[in-house]
């Protein structure tokens, strides 16, 4: 296992951690491990669910943007981005519950990778986004996909457009994460993820329609 992402059980969850200093950017080699370590667990008799958490100040505070310098032709953009797509596919078809414990902000690649989990709980301080449309691109790994399933068309379009870092109050009142956990983010997520395990709760973002067909509905009423 890579140091970058370091993995143990306890109490029966395995627990992901990436440790990437200073704000455990998706730095190469990062999310390859993080998809290894998911895949691990899935097979660990020992854990009944998956926590993924950032050591340090921050889940996952987005792409290291440098590695688009690597990327020169059309061919390594699109390589790259099926990559992407398939790793946080693999990554949502766990078969245990998978839970996103967030602290710090989880941006970008960061908060995709959330909504790869089937569930976000977060810290009361947390702030999640999808700030790209900051750096003149959208949105590349399935933020514009799994968002409105989670939160609805308008909201998307907001974070979207305007690359604001949402509160976990507001995120929570949106759906975008699952509970607020008051004191130790770990322990919290631990036990949440316990309780998934005990319902057999799997919930994979790409799934969820309900917003989606809610949307539908109203523009047809209003058409």
């Amino acid at each position: 296992m890579s140091e970058l992402v370091r993995y143990e059980v306890r109490d029966q969850v395995a627990i992901v951690t990436v440790d990437n200093p200073p704000v455990n950017a998706l730095s190469p080699g990062v999310p390859e491990a993080i998809e290894a370590a998911v895949a691990r667990a899935a097979q660990d008799d020992d854990a009944r669910a998956v926590v993924l958490i950032g050591a340090g100040s921050t889940f996952i505070a987005g792409a290291d943007i440098r590695f688009f310098e690597t990327i020169v032709t059309r061919e390594a953009s699109l390589e790259r981005s099926n990559a992407v797509h398939a790793r946080l596919r693999h990554i949502e078809d766990c078969p245990k519950p998978l839970v996103a414990a967030i602290h710090g902000t989880a941006l970008g690649g960061g908060m995709e990778f959330a909504m790869a989990c089937h569930y976000r709980v977060a810290v009361p301080a947390a702030k999640v986004g999808q700030p790209e449309v900051l750096l003149g691109i959208i949105p590349g790994a399935g933020g514009t996909q799994r968002l409105p399933r989670l939160a609805g068309a308008a909201m998307t379009l907001e974070m979207c457009t305007l690359g604001q870092h949402i509160p976990a109050a507001r995120a929570l009142a949106e759906g975008m994460i699952d509970r607020v956990i008051e004191g130790d983010l770990l322990a919290g997520a631990i036990a949440f993820a316990r309780g998934q395990a005990q319902s057999g709760g799997i919930r994979k973002s790409r799934e969820q329609n309900e917003k989606i067909a809610d949307r539908a509905a109203a523009l047809i009423r209003t058409a």
